[in-house]
């Protein structure tokens, strides 16, 4: 192993402590709002669409793309990553940080990620474009993160040229990111909604504007831990603000609903709440074998019964770390091996026990 690979490698065993900074359980509306993110999609001047370009192509864009981040921005230092030599695990293990989509991870062929400290900006070269430039916060945080995102941009820009046309705006991949080429997403945890099958309700009204609500790893993936992006579909037309401004009065309007719903549930069956958010927090810190579903959906209560203050012990931030710890991947580095399925049941049971009854 090079001494880069091996820095890299040190790097990533050494997230598995933390939870990154976007999971800190505060900000705007954290009481429902788990982060927000914004995602940049560009395309290098002269240079065919990844679907097209062989992989001499692809390797020069991994190099043009991380000489051009070599240096720290905004005083945070870039961790540049070889997705391409990444064991599947450390693969996965940054796809649960939310890092790197689930197309760069399971993709072939040259590609690789550039990550700033605190997990606050990263840069995926090689995916479905060229780059995608990516900020996270926690909490409601559009404007802050668009902030970020837009500066990360310029910077890398001024280093290097972007297909750009004067009508069209910047040019993708995929048609619905022509223009602005941006993508909003706001993680909301809507336990409330779930339960009472409202949810049902906020796809079909998210339809009808041209906002996607989707599980917790975006496009096709299932809503665990009753964990939902909400993002915008359009990105021709419309400026950046805009589109903010769409997306966070649609995420208001859900935070308001899932409030009411909560508030509602509380005061005509709060002992029957009550009751499920103790068993929940029973079954976590005694079960001796537990899968990564069932303990998505039992935190998803815990964390709701935090918030409402029938378990005040248990911080936002503490929930939010083990609902990232005990994900396959981040449990087998915080357990220092691979680990098969049954082994690692009972390696989360044990886990969450030990944490859960520290708190205690």
């Amino acid at each position: 192993m090079s001494a880069g690979a091996e820095q890299n490698q040190t790097w990533i065993d050494g997230l598995a402590a933390t939870s990154g900074e976007w999971l800190r359980g505060d900000g705007p509306e954290s009481d429902i709002v788990i982060s927000s993110r914004v995602r940049l999609a560009r395309n290098v001047a002269g240079f065919p669409f990844i679907t097209r370009a062989s992989a001499d192509v692809r390797h020069e864009l991994v190099h043009r793309v991380l000489d051009a981040l070599r240096e720290p921005f905004m005083g945070r230092a870039l961790h540049h990553v070889n997705v391409e030599t990444l064991s599947s695990l450390d693969a996965q293990f940054l796809m649960e940080r939310q890092l790197i989509s689930r197309e760069l991870g399971r993709a072939e062929g040259p590609r690789a990620v550039a990550v700033s400290d605190g997990e606050f900006h990263s840069v995926m070269i090689n995916e479905e474009d060229h780059l995608r430039i990516q900020v996270l916060h926690s909490g409601l945080a559009l404007d802050e993160c668009w902030n970020a995102c837009d500066q990360l941009d310029d910077y890398i820009e001024s280093r290097i040229p972007f297909s750009f046309h004067p009508q069209l705006g910047y040019l993708t991949a995929c048609p619905t990111n022509v223009g602005t080429g941006i993508r909003l997403s706001v993680m909301l945890h809507l336990p409330a909604l779930r339960i009472t099958r409202e949810i049902q309700k906020v796809h079909q009204a998210a339809q009808k504007i041209n906002v996607a609500v989707r599980g917790l790893y975006g496009e096709g993936s299932q809503a665990l831990g009753d964990f939902y992006q909400v993002s915008n579909q359009v990105t021709l037309g419309k400026s950046e603000a805009e589109l903010i401004t769409e997306v966070q009065d649609v995420v208001h309007k859900i935070v308001t609903w899932e409030r009411r719903i909560r508030d509602l549930m509380l005061r005509d069956n709060r002992s029957q709440i009550h009751d499920q958010v103790a068993r929940a927090f029973g079954t976590l810190t005694s079960a001796r074998t537990i899968s990564s579903e069932e303990t998505m959906h039992w935190l998803s209560l815990v964390r709701m019964g935090a918030r409402l203050e029938l378990i005040p012990h248990i911080s936002a931030s503490t929930i939010n770390e083990l609902f990232i710890h005990t994900q396959p991947a981040h449990l087998q580095k915080l357990h220092g091996e691979a680990l098969e399925t049954d082994r690692r049941n009972l390696a989360r049971a044990d886990y969450l026990r030990k944490r859960l009854k520290a708190l205690e």
